[in-house]
């Protein structure tokens, strides 16, 4: 039978200083020589999720953006995914300026290559983002930001405290309902800080995992699933088998068929590889 699994980065598959153990890499490596299906599903862009994972050849469909794009690394080629519309992008941006809040904007070009609009970083969260992301391509300081027509727009994120977001999270809500996908959490790698991101409706884990199966010609329940945080909680909804790293958050402890140990405790490569019976370090 074959296997499928599809794994988030942060907190999960890479360690708390966010980079790979060289045990998960051979067990990795192992099971895609194998030809056992494995990927990854994060909140991370292509470049910067391959900066920390690009020893290992990936092989299979990347789950981008939070499942705003399927990316094939063989190819290099946006396969899939879901952009919000021009409008509702600037109408988001509109709502945080009034509250004194300017977001990153990822978005996709004509050529499909990724591009980050910001306007001049003076919030502590914001510079620490960008400070942790030297030399990236991607991003450009403007004047005054707004989406283009020539964009798709990926994510709207901002970055900051939890009582200043919360109250742009709930404008937003008023706003436009479920038209967008809103994901609030707490940043991993800036102490004291959470993201709040704006996303087109099916622009999400969930979806993201149900077009990758399909790329990879397998069901949803065929595949098993590893995360720590709420943004994999569509994920966990959906896939066959939901395993979750010792460090979860609690919600998502939950919803697990099963624990593993933590990811600094390699828990991902390790239930790999008992699963598919590899020989490891």
């Amino acid at each position: 039978m074959q296997n499928y699994f599809l794994t988030d980065l942060d907190g999960t598959l890479l360690r708390s200083d966010a980079t790979l153990s060289d045990y998960t890499v051979q067990v990795i490596m192992d099971a895609l020589e194998k030809g056992i299906v494995i990927s990854y599903a994060t909140a991370r862009s292509y470049i910067s999720s391959n900066k920390i994972v690009s020893v290992i050849p990936w092989k299979h469909p990347i789950v981008l953006y939070n499942g705003a794009v399927i990316y094939d690394p063989l190819t290099n080629k946006v396969i899939g995914g879901r952009w919000l519309d021009t409008e509702s992008t600037n109408q988001i941006i509109s709502i945080g300026k009034n509250r004194n809040l300017i977001p990153f904007l990822f978005a996709l070009d004509e050529k499909d290559n990724e591009r980050v609009l910001h306007e001049t970083l003076t919030r502590h969260g914001d510079l620490k983002f960008f400070e942790s992301r030297p030399n990236d391509p991607r991003f450009r300081e403007v004047a005054c930001l707004e989406c283009p027509a020539t964009l798709r727009t990926l994510i709207i994120t901002y970055i900051g405290q939890l009582e200043e977001l919360e109250p742009l999270r709930a404008e937003v809500i008023e706003q436009f309902g479920d038209h967008v996908h809103i994901h609030l959490m707490k940043d991993n790698y800036i102490e004291n800080h959470y993201f709040l991101e704006f996303s087109h409706q099916l622009a999400n884990k969930k979806e993201g995992l149900k077009q990758w199966a399909e790329l990879n010609g397998c069901k949803p329940a065929d595949v098993t699933v590893f995360g720590d945080n709420l943004n994999d909680m569509g994920m966990f909804e959906t896939a066959g088998t939901k395993v979750a790293v010792a460090n979860a958050h609690t919600q998502l402890l939950k919803h697990a068929s099963l624990v593993v140990e933590s990811n600094d405790g390699d828990g991902v490569a390790r239930y790999i590889a008992r699963t598919c019976a590899l020989q490891t370090l």
